[in-house]
């Protein structure tokens, strides 16, 4: 009686917990979308979007060249990011003897814990000037997109490593049985085994990625004109509300919400995306 009544509790409490989850998730999207409406209705929402001026000062407010900088930035520390996570998680998962993987693990965990300033005071310092050599005046997408990279890896390289972990041990006897080597073992059965983990940190860690903030600010110059290369300064979605909601007032206040709509549109359809190519890819591995 005891064992029923605590399996009937810690369900309702995990119920309650998930439930709370969407509730709040709700709350802010509707809080965000209510404070972002005005803006939406005096600018219109076609001319917010794809608008490439932002001049509160005289009632501008486009957002086009912030969307591009965000976009930007993420794709290429992803870029960067996903095959150096994947190879790092093989590396303690399948490869590294176990002294090896007791020293680079926690210093992997470790990266999780440095506080997003850190970043971007690491990149300030040193990324900032050795960038600047290359072109430009160092505050630019490259350089926020290698202190993005930075801060990805440990999410995308211990999801990975748990997902490759999680495979039965009959999957790597089975390869090895038939003759195959340990790299095409990893190649052939490990790795597509693990594709739906891996897949999911790559998203958590792009959806880190397009959320980052204050090493953003730091390093990426915060030009509010439109990007044409790398090495050009922009101003990300994130870092334009954290650097004018503190002064802002009137539409201009409602068009930072407004903003914080579209980054919360923007990410969601990511992640969707996202889940829509990870479904089809493991449904095309079953069906091969």
């Amino acid at each position: 009686m005891t064992r029923y009544f605590t399996d009937k509790l810690a369900k309702y409490i995990v119920f309650i917990s998930g439930f709370t989850a969407v509730v709040i998730l709700l709350l802010i999207a509707l809080f965000i979308l209510r404070e972002g409406l005005p803006a939406f209705s005096e600018i219109g929402v076609f001319d917010f979007i794809f608008g490439n001026v932002w001049r509160p000062g005289i009632d501008q407010y486009g957002i086009l060249s912030m969307i591009v900088g965000s976009i930007a930035v993420t794709i290429v520390s992803m870029i960067m990011a996903v095959p150096l996570g994947i190879a790092c998680a093989i590396l303690l998962a399948e490869v590294a003897p176990s002294k090896v993987r007791n020293i680079l693990r926690p210093a992997v965990e470790l990266l999780v814990g440095i506080p997003s300033v850190v970043y971007g005071l690491v990149g300030l310092v040193l990324l900032v000037p050795i960038v600047s050599n290359i072109g430009g005046s160092g505050f630019s997408i490259l350089t926020a997109s290698i202190v993005l990279m930075v801060m990805v890896l440990p999410t995308i390289i211990s999801i990975s490593e748990d997902s490759i972990r999680a495979i039965p041990a009959s999957y790597r006897e089975g390869a090895l049985a038939l003759g195959a080597t340990k790299w095409q073992t990893i190649k052939g059965v490990i790795l597509p085994a693990a594709k739906s983990g891996i897949g999911a940190g790559v998203v958590l860690g792009m959806g880190r990625a397009i959320g980052e903030t204050m090493a953003m600010i730091m390093v990426i110059g915060n030009s509010i004109a439109f990007p044409n290369s790398l090495l050009d300064a922009a101003r990300t979605l994130t870092g334009n509300i954290a650097l004018e909601i503190n002064y802002a007032t009137g539409t201009h206040e409602s068009a930072l919400f407004a903003t914080g709509v579209v980054l919360f549109v923007f990410i969601l359809l990511l992640n969707s995306v996202a889940t829509v190519f990870l479904k089809r890819g493991s449904n095309a591995q079953r069906l091969g």
